[in-house]
């Protein structure tokens, strides 16, 4: 067992067995998610993802990675854009939630590479993607540096690395926010997916993931250039774009 703790929300946790207190908590929310995350955001997400998919400015024929892309909803924007001669592959490291995201996307007809992996692990070669993107991923990652370092080293030069992230909410609204993620948030996941305690651990993992400008840093030490991110909901989100140059 590892001496080097980090972060399970509040807790403090040794660095090997965060991966596996993460896993429990998607198996547990895999097959509610969506509905969960509709309620939760009151579907202010499928616009997140929306403006992420916009900015992303994909082009037929892309090879793009979609990192802890649990049930689709990113990978299916994507894929629409790079049309049949694209590559889009999905992937988490949570088998539960790739297996929603699997099968939902050949329901609707798209037979999309799908990959069990570790971001920090990553199964492909150096310099194979135009895109890469990770979605309310990166925050539940171990080592976030090693997962960014893994995205960039995937990329092709030019290509872009884009983390859509809960952020730091504009400080007048923090209050609000925080009475609606630690009252209210638990007892909607009791209710909706009979599971309290992942929807506390989901209100406490935003809040100990880094802010706008600290992310910001650390893309550009593992390496990215010209790293911007764009406020969403008032910094409730944050749209963070790197490139590999």
């Amino acid at each position: 067992m590892s001496d080097k703790q980090t972060h399970f929300g509040y807790q403090k946790v040794a660095e090997d067995e965060k991966a596996a207190k993460v896993a429990e908590v998607f198996h547990s929310v895999a097959d509610r998610y969506d509905l969960m995350n509709d309620l939760m955001s009151a579907g202010m997400h499928r616009l997140w993802k929306r403006f992420l998919s916009l900015h992303a400015r994909v082009r037929p024929g892309y090879r793009i990675l979609d990192i802890a892309g649990g049930t689709g909803d990113v990978a299916r924007l994507l894929a629409q854009d790079a049309g049949p001669t694209g590559e889009v592959w999905l992937t988490d490291i949570n088998g539960s939630m790739l297996g929603v995201g699997r099968d939902r996307l050949l329901d609707e007809g798209m037979m999309l590479p799908v990959a069990q992996c570790d971001a920090e692990k990553l199964p492909f070669p150096d310099e194979h993607f135009d895109l890469v993107t990770v979605a309310f991923g990166l925050r539940n990652m171990t080592r976030k540096e090693a997962a960014l370092t893994e995205m960039r080293r995937v990329l092709r030069t030019g290509g872009r690395l884009m983390v859509l992230e809960f952020s730091r909410v504009w400080k007048p609204l923090a209050p609000l926010y925080d009475l609606y993620s630690f009252q209210l948030l638990p007892r909607l996941g009791e209710w909706v997916a009979k599971d309290s305690a992942s929807y506390k651990y989901l209100a406490e993992s935003i809040r100990m993931h880094p802010d706008q400008e600290t992310l910001k840093s650390m893309m550009e030490s593992v390496g990215f250039a010209r790293v911007d991110f764009h406020n969403l909901t008032a910094g409730i989100v944050a749209l963070h774009t790197g490139y590999k140059l």
